[in-house]
């Protein structure tokens, strides 16, 4: 996804689309398949129309540990780095000449006056490798390497700020419905309050295809992706999807519940590939008694004339962590 920006200062998009990979090309966040993953990103940027060589790319948070420590303000860059380095040792548990390290201040610190919070960010130097190797096998340049929640929460974030009953200290609820786990995400203004990921996705809905009539999986997710499946799918196979999608949506929010002070959340938004089925949102607001609404991190936005609008319609909640990864772009 590229954006840019029209002399008014509006967003437009530039560019979108979206390449399928092969289950076990990339698994738990490691890419098993390097040359087949780099082919698929070379037909992406083909497909996309897109003239533009930066990029930037994010990790599964599984990958990257991050922490938040608070050091004295007013100390040079010089003296930041060393410091950010001595504490990076105490949470990294691999040689710190194996790792990507990176942090960023976040502003004052609340608690101690003249303090600053910084967010220190590191992974294996070799998933960042695999990153920067996939976008210089399609002829980019990697710009920066993000984390995929961070991302998918900076496009929430603006969503969440332009709705017009939004007030400050709403609590939203994002669910990212992927293909093999559905990620959750509270948020709060800036602040998480509670993650969790779930083994459960988008993919199940192409394997009861399969299952209910004898499609090879290629056919299924091709037929799910077109609305050519037989008369009865709908009842068959899509509605017992979504009950049980629902199910695992009310559960997580349950464990939130437990897990701390809260009783109730503002919004649910759903984003991710099955995040539009039809009756989603209607399920999850009857399930859980709080307003649901699909991601689209394309409102707001001028779009460009070359892309197809219908198409980009139906795959709008699919964008939603290409999305804060393009609005990087404005935050450098």
């Amino acid at each position: 996804m590229e954006l840019g920006q029209d002399k008014a200062g509006n967003l437009v998009l530039e560019a979108c689309a979206i390449v399928p990979l092969e289950i076990g090309w990339i698994k738990d966040g490691n890419i098993e398949k390097f040359d087949e993953v780099a082919d698929a990103v070379r037909r992406l940027i083909k497909k996309s129309g897109t003239k533009t060589k930066n990029v930037v790319m994010a990790l599964p948070p599984s990958s990257v540990i991050t922490k938040k420590i608070v050091l004295p303000g007013g100390m040079t860059d010089q003296e930041l780095e060393m410091q950010v380095e001595s504490e990076a040792n105490q949470y990294i548990p691999f040689p710190l000449d194996e790792v990507s390290l990176d942090f960023c201040i976040l502003g004052p610190t609340a608690s101690s006056k003249g303090d600053v919070d910084v967010l220190i960010a590191a992974s294996r130097r070799e998933k960042v490798q695999d990153m920067q190797g996939l976008a210089e096998a399609a002829g980019l340049k990697p710009v920066v390497v993000d984390v995929k929640s961070y991302a998918s929460r900076l496009a929430a974030s603006r969503l969440i700020a332009n709705m017009p009953n939004h007030s400050e200290n709403s609590i939203v609820a994002l669910f990212e419905v992927g293909s093999l786990t559905t990620s959750m995400q509270v948020i709060r203004n800036d602040e998480v309050l509670y993650d969790r990921d779930q083994a459960f996705g988008g993919a199940q809905l192409t394997q009861l295809i399969v299952l209910q009539y004898g499609f090879s999986h290629e056919e299924a997710e091709t037929k799910k992706c077109r609305g050519e499946l037989p008369e009865d799918y709908e009842t068959a196979v899509l509605k017992p999807f979504i009950e049980s999608l629902v199910q695992e949506i009310s559960r997580a929010l349950q464990f939130f519940f437990t897990s701390t002070t809260h009783n109730k959340v503002d919004l649910v938004m759903l984003a991710g590939g099955s995040a539009s089925l039809a009756g989603l949102t209607a399920m999850v607001t009857k399930q859980s008694g709080f307003p649901c609404m699909v991601a689209n991190p394309f409102q707001g936005m001028r779009i460009a004339e070359s892309i197809e609008q219908r198409k980009m319609a139906l795959e709008a909640p699919s964008y939603l962590t290409a999305c804060g990864l393009a609005l990087r772009r404005f935050l450098q």
